[in-house]
């Protein structure tokens, strides 16, 4: 007679969820690298090569016009800021710091964590940053960016986890060495030379002063009368807009005046 075996039944044991909320608050100045709305629009529908007439008839550069394009923002007067953050970006700096953490992966971060939402408001005085930099061609062509930069700057973030293969001491390690070697914006710690958007772990206590003074209505004023954050920045942009009158080109600027 044949051999009759039982097989055993698989038994799951489901997962649970935790969320924790926590200020973070930076350590260096944040740069903003949001894609231009006009690059966003020329992806969706390309114009082509421009020729001679209409190179002539545009400017290379809109300086104020790339200032408030860099940066995220939400509408409405019933908010708390005007900038928000990317969410991602916070679990792009949890994950990466995996790979430096002790027991734990890139990959399996990336199932275990998530960060609440698509953006967080974001805290702080955004200031007119130009630098020099090089471009992804060949040549690595040089040229002027300008971005928004907030010396100081702080956000809250809400994130969950899985358990218990996570654990809030994890999760708070994790985000404390990703603020130290991984960072959030451009020329960020984690891409090797610059050492910007660094951050830690605080609270709303510790960050009230810039919560007060970096909020909706500071940065509404910030964006219709922009400030430059360095002596370089000031002067190239104050060469800038005297040339554009010399040349008489200042028509071709956006009006200085209110938001992107």
């Amino acid at each position: 007679m044949a051999k009759v075996t039982m097989e055993k039944a698989i038994e799951v044991e489901p997962l649970r969820s935790q969320r924790i909320s926590v200020w973070l608050k930076g350590k260096t100045p944040l740069i903003c690298n949001r894609m231009a709305g006009k690059a966003m629009r020329e992806l969706l529908m390309p114009k082509g090569r421009k020729n001679a007439a209409e190179k002539s008839q545009s400017l290379k550069h809109d300086p104020i016009s790339e200032f408030r394009n860099s940066m995220s923002m939400q509408s409405g007067d019933d908010v708390a800021t005007r900038l928000v953050f990317p969410a991602p970006a916070i679990k792009g700096a949890i994950a990466t710091a995996g790979l430096e953490t002790k027991g734990t992966t890139k990959a399996q971060i990336g199932r275990l964590v998530w960060v609440e939402g698509y953006s967080c408001e974001l805290y702080g005085v955004p200031k007119v940053f130009m630098a020099i930099v090089r471009s992804a061609d060949m040549n690595r062509t040089p040229d002027v960016r300008t971005r928004a930069m907030l010396t100081e700057w702080c956000l809250q973030v809400t994130i969950s986890f899985v358990t218990p293969q996570m654990s809030e001491q994890a999760i708070m390690q994790l985000l404390s060495n990703g603020g130290i070697i991984v960072g959030i914006g451009d020329f960020r710690q984690e891409k090797g030379k610059g050492n910007f958007g660094q951050f830690e772990v605080s609270s709303e206590e510790e960050c009230k002063d810039i919560i007060k003074n970096g909020g909706l209505i500071h940065q509404d004023e910030a964006l219709e009368s922009p400030q430059c954050v360095d002596a370089d920045t000031e002067e190239l942009l104050a060469w800038f807009e005297t040339e554009v009158e010399i040349r008489g080109k200042a028509e071709l600027l956006q009006p200085t005046n209110g938001k992107a």
